[in-house]
């Protein structure tokens, strides 16, 4: 599919057509690996994202609100089988627009983006209500509704697996959808769009209006149509968003960043734990909100702990996303590599001990080499600021009330790790943590069947589970009169 479209824009899909700007512009968007050209994609501007909630709105109250239940259900999973049978085209597609790895995406992604779907379908025609005896005069019992249309703006690090997070549990609750892709790897996020058409979802219900945060984002967030806005990115981006959704006080779920710590004690399984350090750090090269970027080990360890994570470090087979023995790809974008070796930078200068890395890798695409820093200070700016990259900071701490004081010691909340063989002090940490999740002795796994998300700079709102079916719908109470008891 990609290399039928050589030379042409990839467009909006609005109403189930493709089509371009109402502007005529097109912007572009490289491949990280290379820096190369890799397409021209129509600029969506405020009058497309009228035109996307109008068509919303109209699917929404015609045809996918009305729909019975199950059938809605039965199109979502034959939404799943068409993404299926085209997982080779939409891994091949994500890896040239992100970077990331396609054995990962093979690993990871696509079976996320399928079990995401399925998940879903299967709660459409479960979402009920409760009868509460009120009164021995009426009948009153509640109904949840959909809330109707949903504005999805979704990040660059993972196109496919967080689009569906927020497309799956919407249209399964029987909402409408326009879906903002991260200007900057949007190429997928369209190859869904006409998906779901072949699938047979209504025009309207899923429509795609790729361009940048500040027009077709701020667009949606001020609509007075949109009823609904979940967004992942950055806790600037969603402190503007809370904002403008107060317009018409639209309903708001955020997952933002973070800065989680990976805490190891002595009695861990330590070979165990770096493996797991490395991976929680430097897969997606870094670029994952729930990254262990801080890696808290008790000062008795911490050379031996410091030294086999270097060591995991420089094993790792930086290259050519779209080879299957490519362990790390290029971050996604070259202010993104900039940004982290400014970082770098910052690390060095404030005297953290740089034991691997710390430079670009190569001089083709955007490179940097996984980065190891022992020695870090809780004060500084890389243990405490999200650097969303390949950089590690190894963090000792004297005992578990400092280790507790260490890892609560940020603005973010998402995650937490915890290693150790004393299952008493796991209990302990796991409710003393200030994380949405947390894990022991393992690092990183997640599940579309358990909530998802953080507070303070971690945002609001869970996703995942049941309880994103609450994100999209509202409850209503019905009272019928029965007459006298």
């Amino acid at each position: 599919m990609f290399d039928q479209r050589t030379g042409k824009t990839w467009p909006l899909l609005i109403g189930g057509e493709a089509r371009p700007a109402l502007s005529g512009r097109v912007f572009q968007t490289l491949n990280p690996a290379t820096g190369a050209h890799l397409a021209d994609v129509a600029e969506a501007g405020i009058a497309d994202v009228d035109l996307a909630v109008a068509s919303a709105r109209q699917a929404f109250e015609e045809i996918w609100g009305p729909m019975r239940a199950a059938d809605r259900g039965a199109l979502l999973l034959r939404f799943a089988e068409v993404i299926r049978q085209h997982s080779e085209e939409l891994t091949q597609l994500e890896s040239l627009d992100s970077g990331k790895p396609v054995s990962a995406i093979r690993r990871q992604d696509l079976p996320a983006v399928i079990d995401t779907l399925i998940y879903y379908a299967g709660w459409a025609d479960k979402i009920t209500g409760t009868v509460t005896p009120a009164r021995p005069d009426a009948l009153t019992y509640t109904v949840r509704e959909p809330l109707g249309v949903v504005g999805a703006i979704i990040p660059w690090n993972f196109p496919l697996m967080i689009g569906m997070w927020k497309i799956a549990p919407a249209l399964a609750c029987g909402c409408t959808v326009v879906l903002k892709p991260a200007e900057i790897t949007p190429l997928t996020a369209i190859r869904l769009g006409e998906l779901a058409l072949e699938a047979g979802l209504p025009p309207g219900v899923l429509n795609v209006v790729p361009g940048f945060g500040k027009v077709a984002g701020q667009a949606i967030v001020d609509h007075p149509d949109i009823d609904k806005v979940t967004f992942t990115g950055s806790p600037v981006v969603g402190r503007q968003i809370l904002q403008g959704a107060a317009g018409n006080l639209k309903r708001v779920t955020l997952e933002l960043g973070g800065k989680s710590a990976n805490i190891i004690f002595p009695d861990a399984d330590i070979d165990a734990a770096v493996r797991a350090a490395g991976s929680g750090i430097f897969f997606n090269t870094g670029q994952v909100c729930s990254a262990g970027s801080r890696i808290l080990v008790h000062e008795s360890i911490h050379d031996e702990v410091a030294g086999k994570l270097a060591a995991r470090a420089k094993s790792m087979r930086l290259g050519n996303p779209q080879e299957a023995g490519t362990s790390m790809g290029p971050v996604v974008s070259e202010v993104q590599m900039n940004r982290i070796l400014t970082y770098i930078e910052i690390g060095r200068a404030e005297g953290a001990q740089l034991i691997t890395g710390g430079a670009r890798h190569g001089d083709q695409g955007y490179f940097i080499e996984p980065t190891v820093f022992a020695n870090v200070r809780h004060e500084m700016r890389i243990s405490q600021e999200e650097i969303f990259g390949p950089v590690a900071a190894v963090v000792p701490f004297k005992d578990d009330d400092d280790a507790l004081r260490l890892a609560n010691g940020t603005v973010y909340s998402l995650a937490a790790g915890v290693w150790t063989a004393d299952m008493t002090r796991a209990h302990r940490f796991t409710r003393r943590l200030k994380a949405g999740t947390v894990w022991v002795n393992t690092y990183g796994p997640t599940d579309i069947r358990l909530p998802w998300g953080g507070a303070r700079d971690s945002g609001f709102g869970r996703e995942h589970g049941e309880e994103a079916i609450d994100n999209f719908t509202e409850p209503k109470v019905v009272w019928i009169n029965t007459g006298p008891a």
